[in-house]
């Protein structure tokens, strides 16, 4: 199939490319890029040069799929016409994640400029939503945070475990922010030091709410969601905290042995979620495609805590968007994906 990347100067574009040059089913024939149009590829990022292009303006060639890793904002104005054309397209924004519009104005400030997609946009965190994804035409890739805290809580919301109070304490590494330059991200800003960040809302809070709401209808989620920024340049930590609905288990001990079970079974035979047996660590999914999680109870306040983490890259952007279309184009879902991570 015939694949146009839309800014593959960006994080998720450069990532999005290294992954579809070693797919066997994918060809990548146009690229654009914004500040970078009319150079070679390989002169902008030598590590691409054998993908052998020409930056664009705009996609030039006639393509099956469109891989969007612009801003929000910005990536519905350039997926519309595409959409429009019949052509599938997958969104690495978040311009696509929300159902409604008025949520979408709140959070990012703009009026939507294609409200009508929004009701038929897949969001598409594979494992919770197969069927959906397969017979999409619009896929919106969801934020590297949700992946980690929604695959985290998918379990214990599902089988009504949890009460509404969730705490999500995240952390990533500065590449999430993208390639845009700002004071924060500077080496000397973030290097020895960490800090929280969207205290007053996250912009993600809304698409976890969303999204463990349709996984469970009767759940009511009331989350307290808090990303910090570290100083590492890849890696999401998902560290989230909830309280047993009364009665679910008559202690902690058999709280974590029947959770553990649970998690076990709610993602045997998921190729890129992996249950471990003890707290994993960022570095463990450097480059690929995994989400490691690890559930436990704690024995003193009989709270559940499952920590999640994955590669924001990869699985939290460019592996997560392979993964949707292997599925739209009926091809083995693990294709292109099976590398594992880089370690140390």
């Amino acid at each position: 199939m015939k694949i146009g990347i839309i800014n593959v100067t960006g994080y998720a574009g450069i990532e999005l490319a290294r992954i579809l040059h070693r797919h066997p089913d994918a060809d990548v024939v146009s690229v654009t890029g914004r500040s970078e149009a009319g150079n070679e590829l390989a002169d902008v990022l030598p590590h691409l040069s054998r993908l052998g292009m020409t930056i664009e303006p705009e996609i030039t060639k006639s393509v099956d799929l469109v891989f969007s890793a612009l801003p929000q904002v910005a990536s519905a104005e350039a997926c519309v016409p595409f959409l429009r054309a019949g052509v599938k397209v997958i969104d690495i924004s978040a311009d696509f994640r929300l159902h409604d519009p008025a949520e979408y104005e709140e959070w990012y400030g703009k009026v939507h400029p294609a409200p009508d997609l929004l009701e038929t946009s897949v969001y598409g965190l594979t494992e919770l939503d197969r069927e959906g994804i397969t017979n999409a035409t619009l896929v919106a890739n969801p934020g590297c945070y949700p992946t980690g805290a929604l695959l985290a809580l998918a379990p214990v919301v599902t089988s009504g475990l949890v009460t509404s109070q969730v705490i999500v304490d995240a952390k990533s590494g500065v590449s999430g922010a993208g390639r845009g330059l700002s004071m924060v991200t500077h080496f000397s800003e973030v290097n020895e030091n960490v800090f929280a960040y969207g205290v007053d809302g996250h912009r993600h809070l809304p698409e976890i709410t969303q999204e463990l709401r349709r996984i469970n209808p009767s759940y009511d989620p009331k989350i307290i969601f808090q990303p910090h920024l570290i100083p590492m340049t890849r890696g999401i930590h998902d560290s989230v905290y909830a309280d047993f609905v009364d009665g679910a288990f008559d202690s902690p001990e058999q709280a974590k042995e029947r959770v553990t079970e649970l998690f076990h079974e709610y993602y045997r035979g998921e190729p890129f979620v992996r249950v471990v047996s003890k707290p994993p660590q960022t570095k463990q999914t450097w480059g690929n495609n995994d989400c490691l999680i690890y559930p436990t109870v704690d024995k003193r306040t009989g709270r559940l805590m499952v920590f999640a983490v994955l590669d924001n890259l990869v699985k939290g952007a460019a592996g997560q968007a392979v993964q949707n279309m292997n599925l739209m184009f009926g091809i083995p879902e693990t294709t292109g994906l099976e590398q594992i991570a880089v370690y140390p």
